[in-house]
């Protein structure tokens, strides 16, 4: 299982209770991993609707399933492969992994101006991956940010590992132009 890029400690007697039902430890935990589930969800997703209907569905998984946890791996490793399964099921079922990018400089943004902060990078690179297909933004996210391999990915996506790494190198180049980044000189 890919490391993520933090981790969130969940102590073991809360992970026990919550086993047994305890109905405040589950909303503890819920506490805890509703925000980094539903960041994931987003970024995978493109929308808010979308992000905080996986946050549900990733949370009554979670309400069914904490028995099958088994401790062997991070808790919120094991939580997050179940948020990455249902936000890639959520766009399967949308029919919105079919879409690859397509290369067509025709149709970027206009520029925005230079950002004045770090909040308007952040801000710009939102609006340019939001350009992107689903299924480049999910690659792209689920390899940089999320630490997953092409092999994985392609599992995840029912794909390819080549589809995974052409989505890759498009979306990298496309994310470069939305933003503005020149592409690295090759030797």
């Amino acid at each position: 299982m890919p490391k993520s890029q933090f981790a969130i400690d969940v102590p073991e007697t809360l992970i026990a209770h919550a086993r047994t039902g305890g109905r405040e430890a589950f909303e503890q935990i819920y506490r805890r991993f509703e925000r980094p589930v539903f960041t994931l969800a987003l970024r995978i997703c493109g929308n808010r609707e979308d992000a905080s209907e996986v946050l549900q569905d990733t949370m009554m998984k979670l309400f069914h399933h904490l028995p099958d946890y088994r401790g062997d791996s991070p808790f919120w490793g094991w939580l997050r492969q179940i948020a990455v399964n249902e936000a890639l099921l959520r766009l399967r079922r949308q029919k919105r992994l079919v879409a690859e990018i397509a290369v067509d400089e025709d149709d970027l943004p206009q520029d925005h101006g230079p950002p004045p902060s770090a909040a308007a990078d952040a801000a710009l690179l939102q609006r340019a991956l939001d350009a992107l297909p689903a299924a480049t933004r999910s690659v792209l996210w689920l390899y940089h940010a999320e630490g997953y391999t092409h092999d994985e990915i392609a599992a995840l996506m029912q794909r390819t590992p080549s589809f995974s790494k052409s989505q890759l190198s498009r979306g990298t180049r496309r994310l470069r132009a939305l933003l503005r980044i020149e592409e690295p000189a090759h030797a």
